[in-house]
């Protein structure tokens, strides 16, 4: 008897799944930034909650949950119900971090579903007015007259702007000394005020400061100039041909979270970048967009977070 209950059930409670799924979102989703607000990564989260929020028929609510060099928030995400109630923006410093960090509570392949990339943006070499140099050159010359007296900020240690700091150092011979803050905006409050004399800053975190002239840009970390900045050399062109990094960035679930709903979630990413008025603001901070499938990202991350651990290995870059 309670076998034959067993199977009358199962058709209802697949029944009910399926419009439990077909309803969702039925109440507001969280999108965990884990950086304070101001930088790139924030200012990506925002745009994106917005729009899932008019396209879903539910608020979308940025929770900023900084620190532990972006892991803290990620970690929060990992462990939250597969729900597809909390989301999470992902990027290259967490995968960066899985490698530097020693001691992580989370494996960001295993433990997260991809929806999908998002963005890339370069990162630009920025120094502050007050520094007598023009070109990455005159600053290589500058930091070697006085070995680690030159003050470079980061969004954290392990983020990709730390990395890049320790990257330029070993390739150039020069020493700097690293000063981390808990997010882009941060540390480019620091910079601008003079508290620190350079920073591998990204592109949205930057560009307005240089363009307005309280920063001065020396250049970019991508293979090819940025249409942000068409006059700002590579960092390649200037002799260092081996440094490239570009930052980038990726909506992503607690693994487990249904299909059906990341599916729905990656049709609507997909749909919101290619609105005009995003795409006008993603093209002025610097953003290029990438979007892609939920498998497509799972393996770029899986591949990024090999990459810049290899990078890590090579200068010695880890933290307990």
């Amino acid at each position: 008897m309670k076998s034959v209950l067993f199977k009358l059930l199962i058709p209802l409670v697949a029944a009910f799944a399926a419009t439990a799924q077909a309803q969702y979102p039925s109440k507001p989703v969280r999108l965990i930034v884990p950086f304070p607000p101001g930088g790139g990564t924030d200012a990506m989260g925002r745009i994106v909650a917005q729009k899932l929020t008019e396209q879903l028929g539910q608020q979308v609510v940025v929770e900023n949950r900084p620190g532990g060099g972006a892991n803290i928030g990620v970690e929060v995400a990992a462990k939250s119900p597969p729900d597809g109630y909390t989301l999470v923006v992902i990027t290259i410093t967490n995968a960066i971090g899985q490698s530097v960090y020693s001691k992580l509570n989370f494996d960001l392949v295993k433990d997260f579903a991809g929806i999908t990339r998002l963005a890339t943006t370069p990162h630009i070499l920025v120094v502050h007015p007050s520094v007598p140099v023009k070109s990455v050159k005159e600053l290589i010359a500058f930091a070697k007259a006085r070995p680690g007296e030159l003050l470079y900020s980061s969004s954290g240690s392990g983020s990709a702007a730390h990395l890049g700091g320790e990257y330029f150092a070993s390739l150039t011979g020069v020493k700097m000394t690293h000063v981390p803050y808990k997010g882009g905006g941060p540390s480019m409050i620091a910079l601008v005020g003079g508290e620190v004399a350079s920073c591998f800053a990204t592109m949205p975190s930057a560009v307005g400061f240089v363009k307005s002239g309280r920063l001065r840009g020396l250049a970019v970390t991508t293979a090819q100039r940025s249409p942000s900045t068409p006059d700002l050399p590579t960092i390649a062109e200037t002799g260092f041909k081996a440094f490239e990094l570009g930052s980038w960035y990726g909506l992503a679930a607690p693994a487990g979270t249904p299909k059906e709903v990341i599916a729905r979630l990656n049709a609507e990413a997909l749909k919101l970048v290619k609105l005009p008025d995003v795409k006008k603001r993603l093209d002025n901070s610097g953003f290029e967009v990438t979007v892609g499938t939920p498998e497509d990202y799972t393996e770029f991350v899986r591949v990024e977070v090999a990459k810049w651990g290899k990078v890590a290995k090579s200068i010695g870059l880890r933290i307990d």
